[in-house]
């Protein structure tokens, strides 16, 4: 069967083991080179394991001169391990602490929510009101149209309109007229052509 590759935790494991081991200091080419022959870890995941132990704190690293160098020791492992347990811990207690507030939050919030026959009856009255709320509220929107303000905005809109169409209309006019004096148009021809009605006029 085929051999199963191993998981980036266990590639990271094996990688601290490098540095546990030997208590010595690397270069990334040095690890490169060791990483796949002594821990099975493919050359080609080195960089990208190596990055991710610096990132949490389990590998220091320094440049000196051109190059950087990696180290590891067992007693800062042991911290590092120590400080993640000490936050994890802390996470747990405080998610605790909001597990109980927020289950006292929902038994308080249960008084007086008891099903009781008022409680029941206060309900079907509250429904029964909402009901003819929207009852009345559609009553009175059948009388909106008389509502004085609604008349006035129609008045005004209506007064746009009639402003808007009758200076169209006297574009359409002013626009025959010139076809008539440039080109000779007969009216019916143009009013023909462009579909515009023989009864069109100015609105009152």
């Amino acid at each position: 069967s085929k051999k199963k590759g191993l998981s980036f935790e266990e590639k990271r494991a094996r990688m601290m083991e490098i540095f546990f081991e030997t208590k010595d200091v690397f270069q990334l080419k040095d690890i490169e080179k060791i990483a796949p022959k002594e821990k099975g870890i493919t050359s080609m995941s080195v960089k990208e394991i190596l990055q991710s132990l610096v990132d949490d704190g389990m590998v220091d690293t320094d440049r000196i001169g051109t190059s950087n160098y990696f180290w590891a020791f067992p007693s800062k492992a042991l911290h590092a391990r120590k400080r993640k347990l000490e936050e994890l811990e802390s996470q747990v207690a405080e998610s605790s602490q909001k597990k109980e507030a927020l289950q006292k939050s929902i038994e308080k919030s249960k008084i007086g929510r008891e099903d009781t026959k008022e409680r029941t009856a206060l309900i079907k009255e509250l429904a029964a009101l909402q009901h003819k709320k929207e009852q009345l509220k559609a009553e009175i929107d059948k009388y909106r149209e008389c509502d004085p303000d609604v008349v006035e905005e129609m008045r005004q809109r209506n007064k746009v309109a009639k402003e808007a169409a009758n200076r169209w209309t006297d574009n359409i006019f002013s626009i025959k007229s010139w076809a008539k004096r440039k080109f000779g148009f007969e009216e019916s021809r143009i009013d023909k052509s462009f579909g515009i009605p023989e009864d069109l006029d100015y609105i009152d």
